[in-house]
């Protein structure tokens, strides 16, 4: 019997991590054992579960007094979840809701072949929460597509998502090899984590999921899209939205250090061009973040609210 734990992070996010859980709790019933480790990540308030009834499997709350962005916050859940015996783990996003079927889904996908190491479902835009509200049909919101496989374009270091703001009409319902899962969600087998490590604790927010997908398919395992499983995402519910100070500083910084470990020698010299640029020209979170690259101030860095 598998054991399967769903690792899910919050931060100041209870109303959106209480969605989350009830739409697990709607799972269809699997012949697997599933528990879930929801870690509060230093949230205002602590996050509690009030009077709502978990009765899907175990759930184990962690709070950690001092906030560890995405990659500390997770990687206090994976470490929960492996010393519990967890032979899958699911990183979920907390501003998520799932279908009945997604952890069947991905159970099916990343267990059929040993060279499997991670594996993404397809990701919908939550209802309202289109980039492009006015593009679509009443009839289309919850089918607007954000994630259906990514595509790295290396010559100019941006990873792009596959389908997204289409309708879905059926046009990603192959099984396929991907360049990158989504931090979003993506199940991880148990030994690929004991061989690769878990989140790069430098990133803190932004871009460790993808280095985590390099580290894997260094070692020889694919990244799989399995579009069978279906989750819905309230996009940036959780980062004060595209464009913020937030992701000014982590996106620049963290660009620079993905970019400098796995991006082509052409490329590398583009991003020194570009951060020269950024630090005369950008705003505010973008010149630091560009300074504390060169000054090796990785995890959280200088950010601040």
């Amino acid at each position: 019997m598998n054991k399967i734990a769903i690792v899910i992070l919050d931060f100041n996010g209870e109303k959106d991590t209480l969605d989350c859980l009830g739409s697990i709790e709607n799972l269809k019933k699997e012949d697997n054992e599933l528990f879930v480790v929801v870690v509060d990540n230093a949230s205002k308030e602590k996050f509690s579960i009030g009077s709502f009834q978990f009765t899907k499997g175990k759930l184990k709350i962690i709070r950690s007094e001092i906030s560890l962005g995405f990659s500390g916050g997770n990687n206090i859940g994976i470490k929960h979840a492996l010393k519990e015996g967890a032979t899958h783990i699911v990183i979920l996003n907390n501003d998520t809701t799932v279908s009945k079927n997604f952890i069947d889904e991905l159970l099916k996908t990343i267990d059929s072949s040993d060279n499997i190491g991670i594996v993404s479902p397809k990701i919908y835009f939550s209802k309202g929460f289109e980039y492009h509200k006015s593009r679509y049909k009443k009839e289309d919101l919850g089918k607007v597509i954000w994630y259906a496989g990514g595509i790295m374009d290396w010559s100019n270091l941006i990873g792009h998502h596959k389908g997204v703001d289409e309708v879905d009409h059926d046009q990603f319902e192959k099984i396929e090899e991907t360049e990158f899962a989504s931090g979003c969600c993506m199940m991880i087998k148990r030994d690929v984590l004991e061989k690769v490590g878990l989140f790069n604790e430098k990133y803190f927010l932004y871009y460790e999921d993808n280095d985590l997908c390099q580290r894997v398919k260094k070692i020889g395992y694919k990244i799989v899209f399995a579009p069978k499983s279906v989750i819905w995402h309230k996009n940036a519910g959780s980062s004060g939205g595209s464009g913020s100070s937030l992701q000014d500083y982590y996106i620049t910084r963290n660009r620079l250090v993905f970019g400098f470990k796995y991006a082509p020698t052409r490329t590398k010299f583009s991003l020194i061009k570009e951060s020269v640029n950024f630090f005369l020209n950008g705003r505010k979170w973008q010149k630091k973040g560009v300074m504390d690259f060169y000054l090796r101030r990785f995890g959280k860095g200088s950010y601040s609210l």
